[in-house]
Formats: structure tokens, C-alpha cells, sequence
């Protein structure tokens, strides 16, 4: 299989610099601001930045619906990478049955004062890649880095 087949990326250059953006980032109260696209809510039930920590939040949508999302840091280099997945939870132990099982690689790099931010997500398999594509990848998550963007610029 061609990694093509599994990988979905986004890419933005965000006009905020590198440490507010990781600061929206990395502290969970910051999180739930942005974290789903508006009118959903966030609440973060799991937040150990740090590999093997739990990274697990619960979005609402208006009408009632939820999406549940435990997870695990893979990897976190701060103000630079990070690195989850919906595979393992916290302390290394596999998820029973995610309903999406994937691993989301972020990093932030500078862009003049900006930062260039990238999300590369990697399905299970393809048929994993083109469901999560088309349940809005590109939309929802360029939403929540609209988001990101506002929060970390009024951060900075």
C-alpha cells in the first residue's frame, strides 16, 4: 500500500507566532476554545502532554450529538511537534475499538513572524482515509485552524 492511500494534510500559515500558537496548543483550557468548529463545544476529559499521556476530549454538537475521542501523546517536542493517536490510550494500552483509529503528526514551524502549522493525519487504511475525508477533514479541521489562528493571535 502507497502511504499516499492512508494520509490526509493540511497545511496553513497562521498569522500568530510560533509560542502562542503552541500555547492554544498545549494548555487544555485554551483547547476547548477552539478544538471543534463552532457551535460544537469541547470539554477535555484527558490532557497529559507528554508521550503516553492521555489526550482525550468529548465534543457536543447543538443537536445533542457526540463524538467521543479518547487517545495518547505519541510525541511532544514543544513549541516544534506533536504527535497523538486514537489508537493507544493513556500508559501505552491499546483502545479497545476506536471508532477512528488514527495518528495525527502536528508541527509548527516559523514562517517570517508567522507559523507555518501542518497536520498530517494517517488512517488505518484507505477506505479509514476516504470516510474521515469525507466526513469534512478538509473543512472541519481548516475550521479549528481558523480557530487556532484567532485564539493564538489574540494570545500573542
Amino acid at each position: 500500500m502507497v502511504a499516499e492511500d492512508v494520509t490526509l494534510v493540511i497545511s496553513r500559515c497562521l498569522r500568530a507566532p510560533r509560542a502562542a500558537v503552541w500555547q492554544a496548543w498545549a494548555d487544555p483550557e485554551q483547547l476547548k476554545l477552539w478544538w471543534c468548529p463552532k457551535p460544537w463545544t469541547t470539554e477535555v476529559l484527558g490532557f497529559d502532554l507528554v508521550p503516553g499521556g492521555s489526550f482525550h476530549t468529548l465534543m457536543r454538537g447543538p443537536d445533542g450529538g457526540t463524538s467521543d475521542n479518547p487517545g495518547a501523546f505519541l510525541d511532544v517536542v514543544p513549541l516544534t511537534r506533536l504527535a497523538w493517536t486514537t489508537s493507544l490510550l493513556a500508559g501505552w494500552r491499546p483502545a479497545p475499538e476506536p471508532w477512528m483509529p488514527l495518528t495525527a503528526f502536528i508541527t509548527f514551524e516559523d514562517e517570517g513572524q508567522d507559523t507555518r502549522y501542518t497536520a498530517t493525519v494517517l488512517h488505518k487504511d484507505a477506505a479509514g482515509r476516504l470516510q474521515h475525508e469525507e466526513m469534512g477533514f478538509y473543512e472541519g479541521w481548516g475550521t479549528c485552524i481558523d480557530q487556532l489562528e484567532a485564539l493564538a493571535r489574540h494570545l500573542s
